[in-house]
């Protein structure tokens, strides 16, 4: 379970990272964060961490899973694999789950990163409204 003490530890090794392999990031502008708005991420001690870090957190509405890559894309992809299938039990479902992750790539998860400009814009385009593909 993530509670905000790991959630905090998290983005320390996060920041950690960030400056060993993109120092860039922490000495120019500083990073630019975005995540929902779970518990663990609007609490009062994570807030006092991400101002202690300098990064800049982008506003996230509610409930968004236009902004959600997990949503728009990864479960978009999982749901269209799973179109027509049918199991016989719970170890056929994780079976099939386990090799649908394991043949997704590190490029797969960089595209849907990099749509997300594209979904904030089409976002405010739309005044908030939830995007209908």
């Amino acid at each position: 379970m993530i509670n905000s003490d790991v959630y905090i530890e998290q983005l320390t090794k996060l920041n950690n990272a960030v400056e060993e392999k993109r120092p860039e990031l922490t000495n120019r502008k500083g990073v630019v964060f975005r995540h929902d708005n779970a518990r663990p991420h609007t609490s009062l001690v994570t807030r006092q961490k991400l101002m202690e870090l300098g990064w800049d957190v982008l506003p996230h509405p509610p409930y968004s899973p236009d902004l959600a890559p997990s949503d728009y894309f990864l479960f978009r992809s999982l749901q269209n694999s799973l179109n027509g299938k049918n199991f016989n039990n719970d170890d056929d479902v994780k079976s099939y789950l386990i090799q649908f992750f394991a043949n997704k790539n590190q490029k797969f998860f960089e595209r849907g990163i990099m749509m997300l400009p594209e979904r904030w814009q089409k976002v405010i385009d739309q005044n908030g409204q939830y995007i209908t593909e």
